[in-house]
């Protein structure tokens, strides 16, 4: 039987996907494209306007939205020529307002770092199906963002591997309340979030001011985008997953422990007060978390082949090395201390990798700006987005002028 065939013509859904030109923006198309339950209503991207062209030739979206207004132009000049009718605009405006469309019944937040934030937001408003993928949402406003979820009745669904694992071995009752259902009434001790260590995980840690740029967005398993295996590199996105965590599953710092398991195999687990620890375990193909979260509660293919235990290698679990990986410290001290401690790590850690991808810094340099910020900003109430996005500007100002300093030094 085909996947189309497990729902009824009534449970064709239309999908936004912010982000689409990125990589989980290109698994989410793949998800779809093996799955004609789903129809694409709109995409939008950053700047990558050829990948966008392509996509709205193959998926025909009845909205392209471009945040550079330039590329936009271009894109619509393009479309023109193959004699499309879809509509392309241009903007944070724009994405927001597609996200609480009436036809759109999910989106795909999969745009990387806080740009995701307001479309993200809008998308919750509308009372969406919101999968996200976009952490530094979370991260940036996890009380807000929340109390906007149970507000408007919207359905969250995480997109990260390792949430979307957790989310998989949580019991029925919280799966469908998560924000509302403690940990301790459904039994549960801990949430074991696994972590592979990233491409230096056995390297001599005296050499990391020598890391470059292709080593560092080199996953020895995944396929991301480099901002991304930069954080992988840095585990700083093993840290953003913590304080993410904590929001999506109504949990304290001292509920979530981060497990270093090199193979990628098993996702995440979850510890239960019986002894009894259920994993998510699969390939590490980000296509499984997308193709569970857009058929939730069903399941539909998702191109990934089952694991072969009879050729699996053996596992291998241990502690975090701190020593190794400051900004994963760094992070969870963020998330003890609040709210704005969280989204000013965040800011200054977009701004680091960015300097570190366009070799401006070193490699070690991202962990010192990241925490010399954290060190330099007042402890402000972050309650409203205005303040958050307050907090987000100066923290940028800040590791921008440090970094500037840098560079003039050098």
């Amino acid at each position: 039987m085909s996947s189309d065939e497990n729902f009824m013509t009534s449970d064709f859904k239309s999908v936004y996907i912010l982000g689409s030109t990125g990589s989980i923006g290109v698994s989410t198309l793949d998800v779809i494209r093996q799955n004609p339950i789903f129809k694409v209503f709109a995409l939008s991207a950053g700047k990558n306007d050829t990948k966008m062209l392509s996509q709205c030739i193959e998926f025909k979206p009845k909205y392209a939205v471009m945040f550079d207004a330039v590329k936009a132009r271009k894109l619509k000049d393009a479309l023109r020529s193959h004699n499309t009718s879809t509509i392309v605009l241009s903007g944070t405006q724009a994405m927001c307002d597609l996200a609480q469309v009436d036809e759109v019944d999910i989106v795909m937040s999969a745009i990387v770092g806080a740009a995701g934030l307001l479309p993200t937001l809008a998308a919750v408003e509308a009372g969406k199906k919101v999968l996200l993928a976009n952490k530094e949402s979370l991260v940036m406003s996890g009380q807000l963002f929340i109390d906007k979820v149970k507000k408007h009745n919207a359905t969250l669904l995480p997109i990260d591997s390792e949430h979307n694992a957790i989310y998989q071995c949580l019991p029925a009752a919280m799966q469908n309340n998560a924000q509302n259902t403690s940990l301790i009434e459904q039994g549960i001790n801990k949430i074991l979030l696994t972590g592979s260590g990233g491409p230096f995980l056995n390297r001599d840690i005296n050499t990391f001011s020598q890391v470059s740029v292709d080593e560092a967005v080199t996953h020895p398993n995944w396929n991301m985008g480099r901002k991304i295996s930069v954080d992988s590199a840095t585990m700083m996105n093993k840290g953003l997953e913590f304080i993410e965590a904590k929001w999506l599953f109504n949990a304290s710092v001292d509920d979530i422990d981060v497990v270093i398991h090199p193979q990628s195999i098993i996702h995440s687990m979850v510890q239960y007060k019986d002894g009894s620890v259920l994993a998510q375990m699969g390939n590490p193909d980000m296509r499984t978390p997308i193709a569970h979260a857009l058929a939730y509660p069903k399941r539909i293919e998702s191109g990934v082949k089952a694991l072969d235990f009879t050729n699996m290698a053996n596992f291998s679990f241990t502690a975090p090395d701190f020593s190794r990986y400051p900004n994963l410290k760094l992070a969870m001290d963020a998330c003890r201390l609040g709210q704005a401690a969280t989204t000013t790590i965040n800011a200054a850690n977009e701004i680091a990798v960015g300097a570190f991808l366009s070799n401006n810094i070193s490699f070690t340099d991202i962990y010192k700006i990241n925490s010399q910020v954290l060190n330099m900003m007042p402890n402000n109430h972050a309650d409203s987005l205005e303040d958050i996005l307050n907090i987000d500007e100066i923290a940028r100002n800040y590791a921008n002028e440090i970094i500037n300093k840098e560079i003039k030094d050098v």
